[in-house]
């Protein structure tokens, strides 16, 4: 199909503008997922420059997750009203501005502000590169390829995080794991010009904006994150915990009411009568509750507890980084090929033999030893993401690619941010103790999600 340019633009042949388009959205989550591991290096300093305490710097992390979970959805549907090369640039533009503002702050309340404002643009511009992908790529073998490539973007980015911040950190200073998103952004905003501009409106641009659904969703996910971080430092029994956690159960079931009855939902909950997208959400939560949370902990662990420096930290995690962005582009090979529920699975059960590996390794393993049981990590995340993100696109229409990616991605960045504040819990006493309970669970979490996603994501028979 041509793509309708604008006025005195010269044609550009489909082919070049899908690649383009590619190009945007790999820009987009190279920066979003950078974002969200970047910084575990710098936690130790961070601490010391800013006179952050535990519960701050969880804040640092999350704050950003706990925006980008709680907004994707809202910003879903505004891609799939306005169009998804729109709302990609305004996402990618807010981004880069809180960026500017996390470099220059001057407090950690600051830089916490800064991180929520990160998130904001990263909900909005993630769904969009998403469903942009999804109308340049209309052929399914074809977008499966490209979704290994964006996923390989994105993750490489997610696990060469505590690399490039080593890195940066020793030779420039913290600031400067923020300001690099002025490049990366840049990048992003002159290929996006070129991209495929996606349709908006139609079906998708008549439905109203759910407002209830998305104060609800915003509420019960901000005080489920706020009950686990304080919780762990200022006691489960406190009165704002309580509060908290009561606010997220109550108003999480009034979002599952609400959505069900609404003549246009935020998240329609037919889509989860679909077995691959259930099945899908699930493990996208599980597979980011382990691998975010595990990152937070082994930088400092690494960092606080065994003295090594930022570089040496980053350039642990090096050998996952480096296998899960080979593996993001086998594993969207592997998609096309067999389907999308054995690379799910495989690359759960693997991530889990990753994480027990780190337990029976132990406190006082040598670098090295934790270089090995990393690459299972790093291989088995890789190759389960973009096997989960194409079984949630294939199995919506066109008009939903939006809302269907932000409900995955919601659950994926939910994942981490409840990783980070379970896991941060359960070092506040003891870390040693509390990092291996952390690895226990997070295995059990993938074998389990593993299993259900054997038995719940098997195709309906024709």
């Amino acid at each position: 199909m041509p793509t309708e340019l604008a006025p005195g633009r010269p044609a550009v042949p489909h082919d070049s503008r899908a690649r383009w388009t590619l190009a945007a959205a790999c820009f987009g989550f190279l920066m979003v997922g950078l974002d969200a591991t970047i910084v575990n290096v710098a936690l130790p300093t961070l601490g010391r420059q800013l006179g952050a305490g535990l519960a701050q710097l969880q804040w640092v992390v999350d704050g950003y997750t706990l925006m980008f979970a709680a907004l994707q959805l809202i910003g879903g549907s505004l891609s799939d009203r306005l169009g998804a090369r729109r709302a990609f640039v305004v996402g990618l533009s807010v981004f880069v501005l809180a960026s500017l503002g996390c470099g220059v702050a001057v407090s950690p309340e600051m830089l916490i502000a800064a991180r929520f404002v990160q998130g904001i643009g990263a909900a909005l511009q993630l769904p969009s590169s998403l469903a942009m992908i999804r109308h340049a790529y209309p052929d399914a073998e074809r977008r499966t390829k490209a979704l290994g490539l964006w996923a390989a973007a994105g993750g490489g980015a997610v696990a060469a995080g505590p690399v490039l911040g080593g890195v940066l950190l020793i030779a420039l200073g913290w600031r400067s794991l923020f300001l690099v998103n002025l490049v990366i952004g840049l990048g992003g905003l002159l290929t996006a010009a070129m991209a495929a501009a996606a349709p908006g409106g139609g079906a998708a641009g008549k439905r109203r904006l759910d407002l209830p659904g998305q104060v609800a969703v915003m509420l019960s996910l901000a005080g489920l994150t706020f009950g686990l971080i304080e919780g762990g430092t200022a006691g489960w029994t406190r009165p704002p915990v309580v509060a908290a956690v009561a606010v997220a159960v109550v108003c999480g079931a009034f979002f599952v009411w609400w959505e069900r009855r609404v003549p246009d939902p935020m998240l329609p909950m037919g889509l989860f009568s679909r077995p691959a997208f259930s099945s899908a959400s699930v493990a996208g939560f599980v597979l980011n509750f382990a691998y975010y949370g595990i990152v937070f902990l082994l930088s400092l662990f690494l960092q606080n507890e065994r003295g090594d420096s930022a570089l040496t930290t980053g350039l642990v995690f090096l050998p996952m980084s480096v296998a899960t962005t080979l593996s993001n582009v086998v594993g969207g090979r592997l998609s096309g090929r067999f389907g999308t529920r054995l690379p799910m699975v495989g690359g759960q059960f693997v991530f889990a033999l990753g994480l027990l590996g780190l337990l029976l390794a132990g406190p006082g393993a040598p670098d090295w030893v934790i270089w090995l049981v990393t690459i299972p990590v790093g291989l088995g995340c890789g190759v389960a993401v973009p096997a989960l993100t194409a079984a949630v696109l294939e199995v919506v229409e066109p008009a939903h690619a939006g809302v269907a990616s932000a409900e995955l991605n919601t659950a994926r960045q939910m994942g981490g941010a409840v990783g980070v504040a379970l896991f941060g819990t359960l070092i506040a006493g003891a870390f040693v103790p509390g990092l291996r309970l952390s690895l226990l669970i997070a295995a059990f979490a993938l074998l389990a999600s593993a299993l259900v996603t054997a038995y719940w994501g098997r195709e309906p028979r024709r």
